[in-house]
């Protein structure tokens, strides 16, 4: 049985922003098979995969809420930031030894669920709107990143 599981209530009705999510949720899936398993190199590189991954999602959605207008944009960003300098102080406290896989897990499920049902909801329709009108900024901007 999966960690965290993706259902339609994270689904903020935008097919990449949601592909990329979904994706998250298997990192934190990955990261709990891994700590599972008792695999401290397996577990180090799912740290880095999913913060990587996640940096990467929050470049694509920063300038996604930027061309669509959102008025709260820079105050989004600043929750990204934030989160960033938590996850990477979780990937310290691991290299210097510290099992941080479970509290990790547990802090990124119900975050990520906040996240999108809050932070994430309230941005997409401005996105949505960017999103039908210039559907290739997005397939470009999923290129130059996600290749």
């Amino acid at each position: 049985m999966s960690y965290c599981t993706w259902d339609s209530s994270l689904s903020i009705g935008i097919e990449e922003i949601d592909k990329q999510h979904h994706r998250i949720v298997d990192y934190i899936n990955e990261l709990d098979d891994a700590n599972v398993s008792k695999d401290r190199d397996k577990v180090s590189k799912v740290l880095v995969g999913l913060t990587d991954y996640t940096k990467t999602h929050f470049i694509y959605e920063e300038n996604l809420l930027r061309k669509s207008g959102y008025p709260l944009s820079d105050s989004h960003q600043k929750v990204h930031n934030t989160f960033i300098a938590h996850m990477d102080k979780f990937r310290l406290r691991h290299e210097q030894g510290e099992d941080v896989a479970r509290p990790l897990m547990a802090e990124l499920r119900i975050w990520l669920t906040n996240h999108i049902k809050k932070d994430d909801a309230d941005y997409a329709p401005y996105a949505k709107k960017i999103q039908n009108i210039d559907k290739s900024w997005s397939d470009r901007m999923v290129s130059k990143l996600f290749s």
